[in-house]
């Protein structure tokens, strides 16, 4: 995953997240990289494009909601 951001900037951490139990991926993982501008290019241009034999979805990250928030 690393290695599709690199073209675009310097990428400062990659981590596919998986499941606790089975260590399988969950489908979706994290970039960050050193500078915004960068950031929105690989965005632009890695969205919808395959990786591994799979379609990517490149957004930005969301802040996580407190699930106590969600619950009231």
């Amino acid at each position: 995953m690393e290695a599709a951001f690199a073209p675009y900037g310097e990428v400062t951490s990659a981590r596919i997240i998986t499941d606790r139990e089975t260590r399988r991926s969950k489908g979706f993982g994290f970039v960050e990289m050193s500078d915004d501008n960068a950031a929105e290019r690989a965005i632009a241009e890695l969205n919808e494009q395959e990786l591994a034999g799979r379609k990517m979805v490149v957004k930005p990250a969301m802040p996580r909601e407190d699930k106590q928030a969600s619950a009231e």
